[in-house]
């Protein structure tokens, strides 16, 4: 990946961290690498509830919402790395979890799809 490409990935995690704080979530993890598995972009908290979210930035909508590139194969590779984290990193009192989509638009704002999928 290019650096331009790495740097608008980043900041669109960034976005999101923020857009979650807002609304009284806690950052638990940012980029958590399992190996080979892949990454988790970002991972909050609220309470009981754990969410993990999946985070697509671009330079331009010109192509449809970023949050369209978060196909099946995804899906189930994200689910994936949220039972390996929570394998490695219990979360007590923890009762509820989703999986969301943050869209990230330079310049155009964020859009977060709650229990995407």
């Amino acid at each position: 990946m290019t650096e331009p490409r790495q740097r608008l990935g980043r900041r669109g995690e960034s976005v999101a961290a923020v857009w979650y704080e807002e609304r009284g979530f806690r950052v638990v993890a940012r980029r958590w690498r399992a190996g080979r598995h892949g990454e988790l972009d970002l991972v909050v908290r609220r309470g009981d509830l754990l969410v993990f979210c999946e985070v697509k930035a671009r330079a331009t909508a010109a192509f449809g919402s970023p949050a369209l590139a978060v196909g099946p194969a995804k899906q189930q590779q994200v689910r994936l790395l949220a039972s390996l984290f929570l394998d490695r990193h219990p979360q007590p009192g923890v009762v509820h979890h989703r999986f969301d989509v943050a869209a990230v638009v330079r310049g155009g704002g964020i859009t977060v799809y709650e229990a995407a999928f």
